[in-house]
């Protein structure tokens, strides 16, 4: 149903999502001065820890100003504590490389297969499980998507496709309509699953151009989106939100479990409650993906459980995630 205030809208010139992406934060002591904290210049790692800073300025928005523990800002603040070597911690924190099946495909588990769509995304997330990932070497996107739908062509047991990345909604509305055209002659591929989080910090960029063209596709719609705290929701997250489920997607959200960010019971509840005012349903609540240099984030298995009991106390089934843990070479999430 299209509100009042959306059908205002729709008078109005779409903003360019594009534009909007090209002018993020890039640069650690400006996202500093933006949010009134230049006092913590001297703690910025140098070189941004080698994992380059980028924040849309919508998303910075909607952090508090003066505030060192803003949930927001220290997902994507560089921190000094990225630098340290942790025991236990990888570059290859689940297995992505030895899951590689063709170019830009990953084939982990029955029935299921993962295209890295794309190597860039609208924010770098600090605890990001492919911070040092090869996108380089493994794009889908390349050629037409012709490696990589050659593999799925092949295995009649692949039904659903995910597109991962990096972000797919980071390539052009055009570039996932060429994905379109090569699937149109797969006929065991019956859902696509989208997992992103341009909605949340870019919702500019479910424009009216891509909601065509997920209306348009004939086969079930899944997307996936990444909040972890419940101010990442403000009205324009839930618009785009809107226009998702207006195209026909099921919209679920899986989140990290993050020390300091969302480590508390109300947090995740008032998460789980805020999704659900814009449509979203819980889907995982991962813990950390042990990736070098977010060893910092961490959140102990006994403190997860306990949090996910409380919770469970409080919700009804439906907005209690499931606790998660990714493990390469397992068929499957490893429930906690």
């Amino acid at each position: 149903m299209i509100t009042a205030s959306h059908a205002a809208r729709l008078s109005l010139p779409e903003p360019d999502w594009r534009a909007l992406w090209r002018e993020a934060i890039t640069d650690a002591h400006e996202l500093l001065a933006s949010v009134g904290l230049t006092q913590l210049a001297d703690s910025l790692p140098a070189d941004d820890a080698g994992f380059p800073l980028r924040v849309p300025r919508g998303f910075v928005a909607r952090m508090r100003t003066g505030d060192a523990r803003d949930p927001l800002l220290l997902q994507v603040l560089p921190q000094l504590a990225e630098t340290r070597a942790t025991s236990g911690f990888s570059a290859d924190a689940v297995g992505d490389l030895a899951a590689r099946s063709a170019k830009g495909v990953l084939h982990k588990y029955q029935g299921r297969a993962l295209l890295i769509a794309s190597g860039s995304c609208a924010v770098n997330c600090r605890y990001c499980f492919r911070r040092h990932f090869p996108y380089g070497d493994e794009m889908a996107a390349a050629g037409q998507w012709r490696e990589a739908l050659e593999h799925v062509r092949q295995d009649a047991s692949i039904s659903e496709l995910i597109l991962s990345g990096g972000d797919p909604l980071a390539l052009a509305t055009g570039k996932l309509e060429e994905l379109s055209r090569g699937l149109a002659d797969i006929p065991h591929v019956t859902r696509l699953r989208i997992h992103t989080r341009l909605p949340v910090v870019l919702p500019e960029r479910i424009d009216t151009a891509f909601v065509e063209w997920l209306r348009a596709l004939p086969l079930h719609k899944v997307v996936v989106l990444h909040a972890n705290h419940p101010n990442e929701f403000d009205s324009a997250v839930d618009e785009a939100c809107a226009r998702l489920r207006d195209a026909g997607a099921m919209l679920l959200n899986q989140a990290v479990l993050l020390k300091g960010i969302n480590d508390d019971a109300d947090t995740l509840i008032a998460l789980s409650e805020r999704m659900f005012t814009a449509g979203v349903l819980p889907y995982y609540l991962h813990q950390l993906d042990r990736v070098q240099g977010a060893a910092h984030f961490e959140v102990t298995d006994t403190q997860a459980r306990a949090l996910i009991e409380h919770i469970r106390g409080r919700l009804p089934g439906y907005l209690v995630p499931k606790l998660v843990r990714e493990v390469g070479g397992d068929p499957s999430k490893r429930p906690l």
